[in-house]
């Protein structure tokens, strides 16, 4: 992993940390230990989720989230999705708080923008583990 992925991976895990991210968690060799668990902490590269034992911290390469690919955005997200791109400019001005709310409804519902599935960093959903 590049150090550039290394920042794109805790920053997406961080950005997304009040939405119960869920992940497969790997030991150190590789293996499986978790394959559906929920991130619960960020803290600079440990991280930490809610099936971890009491105090331990794991690192950041031995999570994968998993994401939606933003091709399995329903019609009515996709309408919803919208509403958000016409806001961006009002009148001539633009409104980066529009951007801000976009940026955080595509984290609520865990779709994948930043590549993330196509680097190997994330995993793709199922489409049973984000239903509320």
């Amino acid at each position: 992993m590049t150090k550039e992925e290394k920042e794109l991976l805790l920053k997406e895990l961080g950005a997304r940390l009040q939405y119960k991210l869920h992940c497969c968690v790997f030991k150190l060799n590789g293996d499986i230990k978790e394959n559906d668990d929920v991130l619960y902490g960020v803290i600079g590269d440990n991280v930490m989720t809610l099936k971890s034992d009491k105090d331990e911290c794991l690192m950041y390469y031995q999570i994968k989230p998993y994401l939606r690919p933003m091709s399995s955005m329903t019609e009515e997200e996709s309408k919803e999705f919208a509403l958000f791109q016409t806001d961006f400019y009002i009148d001539g001005f633009l409104y980066p708080i529009a951007a801000i709310n976009m940026v955080n409804w595509l984290n609520s519902h865990h779709f994948d923008y930043c590549g993330l599935i196509e680097r190997g960093l994330a995993l793709p959903a199922t489409k049973e583990m984000y239903k509320d």
